[in-house]
């Protein structure tokens, strides 16, 4: 059985085309034509629903010290809102997978995980924590947007 978005209804209201991906169904693209998207996401920007991701939240004295354990990027120095992108490796050297780090203040951090490997991050993760730490699974409570393109922040600052 496939999950829904908080915004699914509205995804069907506005006539998205709907398929499933990494166990949601999400839409494809609109009646306006995936080229038209393509171009206001170039040109101006464009709003995504990435609730289907998953969220992981990190807090306690000791989280900067596991995410910087944990993931081959360095997150010291970071302001509160400031993202960073990481690639998560095994003991080996392999790949866990690749997320993004949102600094939310120096005792709370939020990891956005790929929606596939929600469980299997997680897990790892939680495998893998030292000290005052606690790491907690929010993604089944979470409603997530993205907007993206060279007018996003002009935008943003509007609201």
């Amino acid at each position: 059985m496939e999950l829904k978005t908080p915004l699914y209804d509205c995804h069907v209201a506005l006539e998205g085309r709907m398929v499933p991906f990494a166990g949601y169904v999400l839409p494809v693209q609109y009646p306006t034509g995936v080229i038209r998207e393509h171009m206001a996401v170039r040109q101006a920007c464009g709003l995504f629903d990435v609730s289907h991701m998953g969220e992981l939240v990190f807090t306690g004295p000791d989280a900067l010290g596991n995410l910087n354990h944990m993931l081959t990027n360095d997150f010291t120095g970071m302001y509160d809102g400031q993202v960073r992108y990481s690639p998560m490796c095994n003991d080996q050297g392999g790949c866990v997978d690749d997320l993004i780090v949102y600094r939310c203040s120096d005792t709370a951090w939020l990891a956005v995980v790929n929606a596939s490997n929600t469980a299997k991050d997680r897990d790892w993760m939680a495998a893998h924590l030292s000290g005052d730490c606690t790491l907690e699974d929010l993604s089944d409570q979470t409603a997530q947007l993205a907007l993206q393109g060279p007018g996003a922040e002009a935008l943003l600052r509007t609201l």
